[in-house]
């Protein structure tokens, strides 16, 4: 079974990034990703409403990285501490030796290649340092921009799911692409 430890933080980087630990001083930006229609509109979660909430989201985050329980980046560039996006390895199965990858980017940069850039960095994390065996991606199948990116990734497609979530008054499809590890 993998033997959890996110302590001290991963602090990673890319060519350009810098994943870091979410702060309280990321308030203003957690709340407008998680309050934006258009990133919330393939996640199927309740919009965030007030500064508090994204507070208190943000002690959540941390709480879970300090049990062990999930580890979730803050993205921002090497040169500037804003946040401008995150990424998570969450859901994790230490039995299973699977964690499953979450993202959202402000759409301010969407289209610049910072996911494409984010995602390998996370994965060699995942495959390297905590020694998974898979990661999988639950997403929403009409959103056609994050199947790209993960099929680019070395992801596939392990099953599609019809109408299996209901959120605000509506069933939805759900697909699931892996990528399992292999050495080179």
């Amino acid at each position: 079974m993998l033997a959890i430890n996110f302590t001290p933080f991963p602090d990673l980087t890319s060519e350009r990034l810098r994943f870091r630990p979410l702060i309280p001083e990321d308030v203003n930006e957690i709340f407008g990703l998680r309050s934006d229609e258009r990133v919330n509109r393939f996640i199927g979660r309740t919009q965030c409403k007030s500064f508090e909430e994204a507070g208190a989201f943000i002690n959540k985050i941390n709480r879970n990285i300090h049990n062990n329980e999930s580890i979730y980046w803050a993205i921002a560039f090497k040169n500037d501490n804003k946040l401008i996006g995150t990424i998570c390895l969450w859901n994790i199965q230490p039995e299973n030796y699977r964690a499953e990858i979450g993202y959202e980017l402000n759409p301010e940069y969407w289209g610049k290649g910072i996911m494409t850039e984010a995602i390998p960095t996370i994965i060699e994390y995942g495959f390297e340092t905590m020694k998974l065996h898979s990661i999988q991606a639950d997403l929403d199948p009409a959103n056609s921009p994050s199947v790209v990116l993960l099929e680019r990734n070395g992801f596939v497609k392990e099953g599609h799911f019809k109408e299996s979530t209901y959120f605000n008054g509506k069933f939805s499809d759900r697909v699931v692409y892996s990528r399992i590890f292999r050495k080179e």
